[in-house]
């Protein structure tokens, strides 16, 4: 089984190539957004109470969040592994992932980080807002203040897996293919 762990600021392409290696290696694509929005559109439990934190303008738990990841990966049992994509975002997220998967006598396979530089991120942002329809998409002030909350909250995840021999920084600049041709170049010798 293969976990990877799709990583890198916003506008990195992450979504993007993901799509092309769910396609490629069969594996089950676990969005935290996605996650969000089923359960709370569904009204489940776990919806419920992230729905009551985000009315408050609270952070959702990490409990909360790691709950709906368990739902999913315990619903899809049969994969061939997963692409988790907006998570983990901070080293006790990645705790509870190495945790959920060890009880499944599993691991983190590689967190593969597609690394752009700043500029190419906002311009990249910019040019997503003029159809995303995402507010936080088109001002730049904002692309620029994720970026740093990128850099101060969420990637000390990278050193945390680097530590452990697990993780790659891939350049993440280049055609759709040509990035795509170096994530399968690191995902290919993880096939058993």
């Amino acid at each position: 089984m293969i976990n990877l762990i799709l990583f890198g600021p916003p506008g990195s392409g992450k979504g993007t190539q993901a799509a092309k290696l769910v396609e490629k290696y069969g594996l089950l694509h676990i969005s935290t957004g996605d996650l969000f929005r089923y359960e709370m559109g569904n009204d489940t439990p776990l919806g419920l109470e992230a729905k009551s934190y985000i009315e408050k303008g609270e952070l959702v738990p990490d409990s909360v969040t790691v709950g709906m990841l368990r739902n999913k990966v315990e619903a899809n049992p049969d994969v061939e592994g997963y692409i988790f994509d907006g998570f983990p975002r901070t080293i006790p997220q990645a705790e509870a992932l190495d945790r959920l998967l060890a009880e499944k006598n599993d691991a983190v396979s590689k967190l593969i980080m597609l690394d752009v530089a700043d500029n190419e991120l906002v311009k990249r942002l910019l040019v997503r807002g003029k159809t995303s329809g995402r507010k936080d998409d088109s001002d730049e002030s904002i692309i620029r203040n994720r970026i740093e909350v990128y850099k101060s909250e969420t990637s000390p995840v990278f050193d945390y897996y680097a530590a452990k021999g697990q993780a790659v920084k891939v350049d993440g600049i280049g055609s759709i293919d040509e990035i795509f041709s170096r994530l399968c170049a690191e995902i290919d010798p993880l096939q058993s």
